[in-house]
């Protein structure tokens, strides 16, 4: 499986999927840190991929969604943002209802 299939199959297979710098329980960047702690406070489980790991998928990711920054958060398969998009979703109560609605889809 090419890379960008195996971001797509990634995206597909995770109602909420965060591509991240580390990992959420050890963040390397201060963009991905507040990423992940604003979807960890929304009480769901998310995936997560270590882009530092993965550097086939740091250097594909961007072409695939069109979107040159990392932390790239990804709800129903589709591109929600980076970190400045995702807390302001955060702040005004919608990430939490997204995050939980791509949830309660899946099962």
């Amino acid at each position: 499986m090419d890379v960008q299939e195996q971001i797509k199959q990634t995206i597909q297979d995770n109602p909420v999927v965060i591509f991240m710098k580390g990992t959420p329980e050890f963040p390397q960047c201060g963009f991905s840190m507040r990423t992940a702690e604003a979807l960890k406070a929304c009480n769901v489980e998310f995936a997560h991929v270590d882009i530092l790991a993965n550097p086939e998928v740091r250097a594909s990711l961007p072409g695939y969604s069109h979107w040159p920054t990392f932390p790239q958060v990804f709800i129903n398969g589709e591109l929600i943002g980076g970190c400045d998009i995702t807390l302001e979703l955060f702040q005004k109560g919608e990430l939490q209802k997204m995050v939980q609605e791509a949830v309660k889809d899946k099962t």
